[in-house]
């Protein structure tokens, strides 16, 4: 009976979670469309905080690679990204940030990174309570 008790208290906290980050979801979409770009380039510019390779950021956003090429080209076409070739392996192409593209980097974290209002309610224990608990769910 504890175990089930226990599966259906991850289940409940389970499905809160997803109710708050799917509430979340028009704020990121709006946050980073004011920015002029999609969810998907907001998602690369986050991961590209060092240069990475092309199946490296297509593992990390969990879509092909025939996706991430169409991502990459509208972020270099906008200057955003550069495409390097690996030093290991010229075969490689490593995606670099640029200048203009560290600077959006910076202002989409911040706009993304700020806590809803739901989080921001919360009493600053409960928020460390929170931020303890997901980090340790998460293996940090």
């Amino acid at each position: 009976m504890a175990t089930r008790t226990r599966a259906d208290a991850a289940t409940e906290a389970w499905k809160r979670m997803l109710e708050l980050m799917w509430s979340q979801r028009g704020r990121f979409i709006d946050g980073v469309g004011d920015l002029g770009l999609s969810p998907m380039q907001a998602h690369a510019l986050r991961f590209l905080e060092q240069p990475r390779a092309m199946s490296e950021l297509a593992d990390v956003l969990l879509c092909d690679a025939s996706n991430v090429t169409g991502i990459i080209d509208r972020l270099e076409a906008r200057g955003l990204v550069e495409r390097r070739p690996a030093p290991e392996d010229r075969r490689v192409k490593l995606l670099c940030l640029t200048k203009a593209g560290e600077a959006l980097r910076a202002r989409v974290r911040e706009r993304i990174e700020v806590p809803p209002p739901e989080l921001a309610a919360l009493s600053p224990h409960e928020q460390r309570e929170l931020r303890d608990l997901l980090a340790r769910a998460l293996g940090h």
